[in-house]
């Protein structure tokens, strides 16, 4: 049985855990705004967000939540793995899943090299296409499935 289920509203402090974990490791030092990553980004307001949309979200979960993605039509909205567990292939498992669900697409800060690695070792590819990040003098890029 496959360890990817269905969000519930019980995973919601686990999946906003794990979210502001790699958002503070990821993508602080490249953002460096202290206002959004230590006051507003905050569990109690991450859970209050997802709970409006847990039709888009699925957990791996082998005992405990430790990876979540989000899926929005064909596009991969968000893949986090909790970052002690990274490199073990849960982030592997939750982007096949998606791939069978029929993503082809998703957005990832140009900057982040690490991500970008990890989604081309898995068949995806940088296209020309890139967009600001909202607020931001930082741009994402399309990375599509080959």
């Amino acid at each position: 049985m496959t360890p990817i289920r269905k969000a519930a509203a019980a995973d919601l402090a686990r999946i906003a855990e794990i979210e502001i974990f790699n958002y503070r490791l990821n993508f602080y030092p490249i953002f460096r705004e202290d206002e959004f990553y230590f006051r507003e980004l905050q569990v109690p307001t991450r859970m209050e967000m997802y709970k409006g949309i847990m039709d888009q979200l699925w957990v791996y979960d082998d005992g405990v939540v430790k990876g979540f993605i989000r899926i929005c039509g064909k596009q991969i909205e968000k893949l986090f793995v909790e970052p002690v567990l990274q490199g073990g292939g849960i982030g592997a498992k939750l982007l096949q899943f998606a791939v069978k669900q029929g993503c082809d697409h998703l957005w990832a800060l140009e900057k982040n090299a690490r991500a970008i690695a990890f989604y081309q070792r898995h068949g995806f590819v940088l296209t020309e296409e890139k967009e600001p990040e909202e607020d931001t003098d930082e741009y994402l890029v399309r990375m599509m499935r080959k």
